[in-house]
């Protein structure tokens, strides 16, 4: 959408709004104090000051209308926090800074600008000398523009016999530039220019006239007034002149200037005319007395024409166009279509007035693509006009542009074109030589692809000698894309430059090819057309490269294979004229090989390439067709070929040399052959089959004669290796596997099968899901369940299966986790001495059939607990041996195949105190005695002997056993354990060095027991210990 622009509060900014609206709390950038004009002498600082308003905080930038402030030693911008002033610093001003300076202060909503002009004056020498040329120039100025006045006002009260509308059309032609004569006959209807200009001379005439009657009116006093206004107001400019205003009848229309200096007063004119504030004209100015406005009250057609305002002495002007109502859609103006013609880089301006019923739709399109604001372009919108500015026109803006005014009468569109001129492309190669002699050198290059919208006038050529680094000037040629060089040397190598010239520049260069005088280039490699013993024909085509000039004829060479020595086979003057020729000058059963070179007016050019060898012999008879063709090996991308050598019988079939193998699709006509030169070896491995394709197979014999009739296998060829059943080659498969929830489940199943099988996965005998990823190869399968879950729990296989059979492996896996533990535990006495331990069951019971459950006993006078019951499946359990006066506790675990839950506690069981009865604890320490002792052990060597006793003890007793007296608890020969209050030892092979008495001692703080054994081994001779185990027993109590 357009821009808004709206006025500000402080005088002399504009506002232009981005958007239409704007949120609460933000605002569109405004200066609260803006710069001011500054003049300073030659070599001082200048300074502009600003302080600017805006939500979001806008960013201010500066710049000047004729140049740029890039310079940062020169222009410096400071922002000073305690002021919140915005800076911009000047530092030794010159002549080259005099400009208007413009502040920009943009933020999102939109950007507000305003100006302030920088006038520098010279130093005090320059002032004393140019003093008296100011004052003369000024009195001269100041007595012109009183006599101005006077004649303005004395002719406007003048009344011509042509009437009032001649009046106004004599004083604005008087009052207007030589430019400007055209558009105000057409204005007033006149069409003889010529004789107007004739009257306006002589109109000029009587105004001097009258200018000298008139000057006795004015009187000295008023004279140095207006000489004192002049002097006062010489340096007043306009920063925004007066526009001009197109208007309908009966409305107002408003001229507003800005001035670079206050004024307390300017003068208005209408038509040649001094206008006075009053009904129809008033004349205001801003408090500062920068901004002066004429608002002129209800238009009508006799008001048309041109407004000026004069400020000092400058001034300027604008036209007031009234127009009447009408209900025709839009009146476009003749001059839009005229194309509007800028350089790149410039900025181009469409500007179209119209009238119409409002609201009016205003759309800008370029080359059918409709037009909207951004950097480089910019599109302003009112009632009356609109106006689309270019910015920075590059040559491919060039194009239309169109216009479409639409409203709820109709719509209008007008058409123009802006032509961007830039300079042209470089000429277009590559460049053509037309002609190549010894005299000279002639070629032709295409025009520009781009002639940047000028034509190509001229080209500029430079020349250049292969070898050398400096370039030749040759000059400019009329534009045509051809030159023709007669400067050269016979053999030389030339490079040329081109540059084309249109009005608007010179393009980048085009540099040919290397290109040489006369000679031509090398003709293509001879051919043999055919040999024998006493001729060898052959036949060239003609250089690519003539050099230029027209081929005179060729000169051949021949070289026996093995020398070094090139022989000519035609002399120098008698050159071959056409493209063959028969060498008979050879000896039979030698090889030779050729080469020919072109001659031209130059002179003898390049030799081509050697021709290949051939032998000068009688054409050898075709070999006959090869024996024994088979296959030998197959896989699925080769196969190998194998055959044996054709017989030679003389007059009827010569030796075969080489051989070529040719393969066809079963679906395909054409033969296609394996290798493109003739192999010597009677095998070839065929490579690049695809596989499981079939295939037909030939192999033809060749020789210098020729090539012998095909002979092709009797049956077609399949891309795969001889069958084999499937079988798995890894024998450490696992057929039972658990996995964690959540990990991956990855079964690789390797195998033997040919031809490639078929595989597939099954899931408890159904195809498995999506989810599982199968990855197939040759002798390979593997199936990846990335995450698993429970629900992947089963039997997993696999089937291989192909022409020679099939095979299946299965595998279990079990998809489990850490159980959860049982539910709350209770305890039921239903027989006395017993506990029925009850539990909830775990959660997970039901997603596991191998979960299970043990029971764990702490009785109130052991210190550790005991496994009562394991792998039960139920959720009860009776525990036996229930003591009264004890103090029990159970815990009750779940276990599957990957781990123990935590327990579950049960209440606390047993031992009730009765009110108002004393229970006096009871000592249960004692020390250790043996229950059951050590039996006496006879074992045949290497057997096994296992020897065990029983012993009690409250604290529980340390063991230790002996051997003839000796300890052997850190013996690794023998096995040792004690299982509450168990005490056994196992010796895995009994030998003559284990014989011998064995004794176990227990003993804790309150006693020590002992108990003793003799090992016999049976083969041998034995030695019984006579012990009294009896009394040693009595005296340990």
């Amino acid at each position: 959408s357009a821009a808004i622009r709206k006025r500000s509060k402080t005088p002399g900014v504009m506002i232009t709004q981005y958007v239409v609206n704007i949120p609460d709390g933000k605002s569109t950038p405004d200066f609260q104090c803006k710069p001011v004009p500054v003049t300073v002498q030659e070599g001082q600082l200048a300074v502009f000051k600003a302080v600017v308003t805006g939500d979001p905080k806008p960013e201010v930038s500066w710049r000047r209308a004729k140049g740029t402030v890039s310079d940062k030693d020169k222009f410096q911008s400071k922002y000073d926090e305690s002021t919140g002033e915005h800076i911009l610093e000047i530092h030794k001003v010159s002549a080259a800074e005099t400009d208007t300076f413009k502040c920009y202060a943009v933020n999102e909503f939109g950007k507000a600008v305003c100006t302030a002009t920088l006038s520098v004056t010279e130093g005090k020498r320059k002032g004393e000398k140019t003093r008296h040329l100011n004052c003369i120039i000024l009195i001269y100025l100041s007595i012109s523009f009183v006599l101005f006045l006077y004649l303005s006002n004395i002719s406007s009260k003048v009344e011509k016999a042509g009437g009032e509308t001649d009046d106004r059309f004599w004083n604005a032609m008087l009052n207007a530039d030589r430019k400007d004569y055209e558009r105000i006959c057409a204005e007033f209807g006149v069409a003889d220019l010529h004789l107007v200009l004739k009257k306006l001379e002589e109109k000029k005439k009587e105004r001097m006239q009258n200018n000298d009657s008139h000057t006795s009116l004015y009187n000295t006093s008023s004279f140095f007034a207006s000489f004192f206004f002049l002097f006062t107001v010489s340096n007043v400019d306009f920063v925004i002149r007066i526009q001009e205003i197109k208007a309908q009848e009966r409305e107002d229309a408003l001229f507003e200037c800005v001035l670079t200096h206050p004024l307390p007063k300017i003068t208005w004119m209408g038509k040649g005319r001094i206008l006075e504030d009053g009904e129809k004209y008033s004349i205001t100015m801003s408090d500062h007395k920068l901004i002066h406005r004429l608002l002129i009250r209800d238009c009508k057609q006799l008001d048309k024409g041109i407004y000026s305002a004069v400020a000092g002495i400058t001034s300027c002007s604008a036209w007031l166009v009234v127009e009447g109502n009408s209900a025709a859609m839009i009146n476009l103006l003749i001059a839009f279509t005229e194309p509007v013609t800028v350089k790149v880089g410039h900025h181009a301006i469409f500007k179209l007035h119209f009238v119409g019923y409002a609201p009016i739709k205003i759309q800008w399109y370029r080359e059918g693509e409709e037009l909207h604001d951004d950097n480089n372009t910019k599109i302003e919108k009112s009632a009356n006009h609109s106006r689309l500015l270019l910015s920075r026109c590059q040559r491919k803006d060039t194009g239309e542009i169109k216009i479409k005014l639409k409203n709820e009468h109709g719509f209008i569109e007008a058409i123009s074109q802006l032509i961007a001129l830039d300079k042209p492309t470089p000429p277009l190669g590559p460049a053509e030589v037309t002609e190549s002699s010894v005299l000279c050198i002639e070629f032709r290059w295409r025009p520009p692809k781009d002639d940047g919208g000028s034509p190509v006038t001229n080209y500029i050529m430079e020349r250049q000698q292969v070898g050398r680094n400096t370039w030749k000037k040759i000059g400019e040629i009329p534009g045509v894309p051809c030159y023709r060089d007669t400067d050269v040397d016979r053999g030389r190598k030339y490079c040329y430059r081109i540059r084309a010239v249109t009005a608007e520049g010179t393009s980048e260069v085009l540099e040919t090819d290397d290109m040489q005088a006369a000679f031509p280039g090398p003709p293509a490699p001879p051919k043999v057309v055919s040999a024998y013993d006493d001729c060898i024909n052959l036949s060239w085509s003609s250089p690519s490269n003539t050099g230029g000039s027209r081929i005179l004829g060729y000169i051949l060479e021949k070289r026996k294979k093995g020398s070094n020595l090139w022989t000519v086979v035609n002399a120098m003057d008698e050159l071959i004229k056409e493209k063959k020729y028969a060498v008979k000058d050879v000896v039979a059963g030698m090889e030779y090989e050729f080469r020919v070179t072109a001659i031209n007016l130059s002179g003898t050019g390049e030799f081509s390439n050697p021709s290949e060898f051939v032998f000068a012999r009688d054409p050898k008879k075709p070999p006959g067709k090869v024996t024994g063709l088979k296959v030998t090996e197959t896989s699925y991308n080769h196969m190998v070929l194998t055959w044996t050598k054709p017989e030679e019988r003389e007059g009827i079939q010569d030796e075969a040399k080489g051989y070529f193998v040719e393969i066809r699709q079963a679906d395909c006509i054409e033969w296609s052959r394996c290798n493109g030169a003739p192999i010597i070896t009677t095998s070839f491995s065929v490579k690049g089959l695809k596989s499981m394709d079939i295939y037909w197979v030939r192999v033809i014999a060749t020789n210098d004669g020729g090539e012998s009739a095909p002979e092709e296998l009797a049956n077609y060829v399949i891309a795969m290796p001889s069958p084999v059943r499937p079988k798995f080659t890894n024998h450490k498969m696992k057929s039972f596997m658990v996995v964690r929830a959540g990990n991956s489940v990855r079964i690789t199943v390797n195998f033997e099968a040919s031809p490639r099988p078929v595989i597939m996965w099954l899931k408890d005998n159904v195809p498995v899901a999506k989810r599982a990823t199968i990855s197939n190869s040759d002798g390979s399968s593997q199936l990846l369940i990335p995450s698993s879950e429970r629900s992947d729990s089963g039997i997993y296989s696999i089937v291989v299966k192909n022409l020679a059979g099939q095979e299946t492996f299965s595998t279990e896996v079990r998809v489990t986790d850490d159980p959860k533990p049982p539910g709350p535990v209770e305890l039921e006495e239903n027989v006395p001495g017993t506990v029925t331990v009850i539990w909830e069951p775990s959660p997970d019971e039901k997603r596991d059939d191998r979960l299970h459950y043990t029971v764990s006993k702490l009785d109130s006078t052991k210190r550790t607990w005991t496994t009562v019951a394991d792998r039960l499946f139920n959720n009860k359990f009776t525990v036996c041996n229930i003591m009264h006066g004890r103090e029990y506790h159970f815990r009750v675990y779940a276990k599957n195949d990957m781990g123990i839950s935590t327990p579950s506690e049960s209440p606390t069981w047993g031992m009730e105190k009765k009110r108002g009865v004393f229970v006096k604890d009871c000592d249960l320490r004692c020390a250790p005695t043996f229950i059951v002792p050590l039996k006496l052990h006879t074992a045949p060597r290497g057997y096994e002997c296992y020897m065990s006793c029983a012993v009690k003890g409250n604290p529980k007793p340390h063991i230790t056993w002996y051997r003839n007296h000796i300890s052997i608890n850190t013996n690794t020969n023998y096995y040792i354990s004690d299982t509450y209050g168990v005490c056994s030892m196992l010796i895995l092979r009994v030998g003559l060095k284990d014989m011998g008495e064995y004794t176990i001692t227990a003993e804790n703080a309150l006693g020590r027991a002992e108990c003793s054994t003799v090992l016999s081994v049976r083969g041998e001779k034995e030695k019984h210990l006579h012990l009294n185990l009896k009394d040693r027993s009595e005296k340990a109590y």
